[in-house]
């Protein structure tokens, strides 16, 4: 450790604290004090009280911003002479980030207190530390930017819906009229405002309950609506885009605005119009899940037990929504939930006495979750990658931690109507909760010696997708394993006996092979994963990192391996089997029946049927691509 003159003497000789007084520069450091962090361990964290400023003597850092969806990202890393936590200088220790050291550093800890007593003092000082400030500021402005630019390419239907097919019929008053007849008006017609016309029918203004309102509580019902009204409303053309007025309700509060053709009025929009947007019950419940307090709230809200969720999910597929974008939504709402979820969890925590997380990890989910290809039959599938931690002195107490984390996620997961995973895959077994230098050892390990449960564990794993947390630990465990995966030759041929155990059902003549008294076929196992699974073999073999079933197709028909006829008929033939899921866990949820995947082709229609057969036809060529293609790679 570096001696108390000699830190000294290097910072003092360091800028900007060349910049001080012998005096201002004693005081600083008379009042600080030596720090160590072991790798990984946090030097602050956005949950801490108190947090001061350090000097990074030895080491490297990184900062780690907290966004709202749970992701965590980095924007800087420290280095050694680096001032660490100058934004929380003038954010009073109010940010959404940590700093967490990326191997054992040492530092100078300095007191808030002082350091900006002196920067009152001493002009030259203080602008080098708020320009660096500055800086820190315009790269955080930067990162939020990004993370909008991201979000706002979710609200698709915003951008394909048209004002004229969601605005009301407009209710005209004349502007020489008063507030007493404009209330008269409003409670026949049952509206919440009125437009305001001249003579010539031109719009003056919009007037609405709450302007009402406020002239009769000051005694002003006489008063001539121009007085009340809102004389240079907000107005929006017919045939404009919903997203370009929704702005106008969500952060320019207001009521009503009147649809132009023109300059003519033909219409009003209202919040309440957008209700009849494709998105707006999930809007709605989307808002509710944001705002939820409790576990008990969220399980109202989970797509099995909410109504207003299956007939919207049944409204997209009747719009002809492609189904395997359907499943994405539903994916993305669950995921929504999870998150929702881990911060409850983490709440918690901190109330029991637990305290914050004290090594970073990244929640992920798996399977069908991983790869946004969820139906409403689902169980879970998830696990922790923790920051490597066994080299910690109280490595127990980060188990113990992250042991009753997890098991809290789990729990309140299946109160949300995510069943516990029969087989264990799940973030509480000591097996789905490791450092991401363990979990690379396992994955080698699955690559080298796998038998039968395991191939079915990789499978699961390898679609891997992360919700939550330091999303770089998930990042960089794909880098880490996606080489010895790429070449694991035995692993590949074990995926492919794996994949062949459930056959396609269609027989010699071609006609599809029901099973029982009821005569259905499971369209999970014997269908839809052959896909899955076909795709993910080659997605394998050749790197693609890529987890989605249609990115990776992408990727093959990029890559020249796939054929872009084949590429169409895969995902022609997933939406075909989504879309006959989807409907069929519908059906069942509405007549309060088990949940299952398995599906009666006799009750289908005549173009129904020719679907499902179309669809098989095209899992079973997959099947037998794979099988032929990996036989071969071995020299059979």
């Amino acid at each position: 450790m570096t001696s108390y003159e000699s830190y000294k003497d290097l910072i003092r000789q360091h800028f900007p604290f060349d910049l001080l007084t012998d005096d201002q520069f004693k005081r600083l450091i008379d009042e600080s004090n030596r720090q160590s962090f072991s790798e990984n361990e946090f030097v602050f964290h956005e949950e801490d009280e108190e947090i001061e400023v350090h000097f990074l003597l030895k080491g490297l850092a990184k900062n780690v911003l907290h966004r709202e969806n749970g992701q965590q990202f980095s924007v800087r890393f420290y280095y050694p002479g680096d001032l660490i936590g100058l934004m929380i200088l003038l954010a009073g220790g109010q940010l959404n980030f940590s700093v967490q050291a990326l191997e054992n550093c040492e530092t100078v800890q300095f007191k808030k207190s002082i350091l900006l007593k002196i920067m009152t003092e001493n002009e030259a000082f203080s602008n080098v530390i708020l320009s660096g400030i500055g800086n820190r500021m315009k790269s955080l402005y930067d990162e939020i930017k990004k993370e909008r630019h991201v979000t706002d390419a979710e609200n698709i239907g915003l951008f394909r819906t048209r004002v004229h097919s969601i605005m009301e019929r407009a209710k005209a008053i004349h502007q020489k009229r008063t507030l007493k007849e404009a209330a008269r008006l409003m409670t026949e017609e049952r509206m919440a405002g009125l437009v305001v016309l001249d003579d010539k029918e031109e719009l003056k203004g919009v007037i609405t309950q709450q302007h009402v309102i406020r002239g009769f509580l000051q005694g002003q019902s006489s008063d001539n609506v121009t007085e009340w009204m809102e004389d240079k409303p907000h107005t929006i053309q017919e045939g404009a885009f919903s997203y370009e007025v929704l702005t106008f309700f969500k952060d320019d509060y207001i009521d009503l605005v009147p649809v132009m053709n023109g300059e003519r009025v033909v219409g009003i929009l209202m919040a309440e119009s957008f209700l009849q947007l494709q998105d707006s019950k999930y809007l709605n419940l989307s808002y509710r899940l944001q705002h939820a307090k409790k576990v008990k709230e969220l399980a109202h809200l989970s797509p099995k037990n909410n109504e207003d969720f299956l007939s919207f999910t049944e409204a997209l597929l009747n719009e002809r929504t492609h189904p395997s974008e359907v499943c994405e939504f539903i994916s993305n709402y669950n995921d929504q939930i999870h998150r929702k979820v881990i911060q409850f969890a983490l709440r918690d925590m901190l109330k029991e006495g637990y305290g914050k997380p004290p090594v970073n990890y990244c929640f992920v989910v798996m399977g069908s979750q991983g790869r946004k290809e969820q139906a409403f039959s689902t169980d879970q599938d998830n696990a922790l990658i923790l920051d490597n931690y066994q080299h910690l002195s109280y490595k127990r107490e980060v188990e113990e931690f992250f042991h009753r984390f997890a098991a809290k996620i789990n729990e309140a997961l299946a109160e949300c109507g995510f069943p516990e995973c029969s087989g264990g895959i799940m973030a509480k077994e000591r097996k789905w909760c490791r450092e991401i230098s363990e979990w690379k050892s396992e994955v080698v390990n699955w690559v080298k010696k796998a038998d039968s449960q395991e191939i079915r564990d990789f499978t699961i794993f390898i679609d891997y997708r992360p919700v939550y947390g330091d999303f770089t630990l998930a990042e960089k465990l794909r880098d880490d394993i996606n080489e010895p995966v790429k070449k694991g030759k035995i692993l590949h041929a074990m995926l492919m006996k794996d994949t062949i155990r459930f056959r396609v059902p269609i027989n010699a003549l071609g006609r599809i092979s029901v099973k029982g008294k009821k005569k259905t076929i499971d369209l999970k196992k014997s269908a839809l994963m052959q896909i899955v699974n076909g795709v993910r073999i080659f997605a394998i073999r050749y790197g693609i990192t890529e987890v989605s079933t249609a990115a990776r197709l992408d990727r093959l028909e990029e890559l020249e391996i796939f054929h872009p006829r084949d590429v169409k008929n895969a995902k022609l033939a997933m939406d075909y089997l989504h879309y006959f899921r989807i409907m069929e866990n519908i059906s069942q949820l509405r007549k309060n029946e088990p949940l299952s995947n398995m599906i009666s082709p006799l009750k289908l229609d005549k173009d129904e049927k020719k679907q499902l057969k179309d669809a098989l036809f095209i899992a079973k060529r997959l099947q037998q691509m794979s099988e032929l293609s990996f036989a071969k790679n071995r020299g059979i």
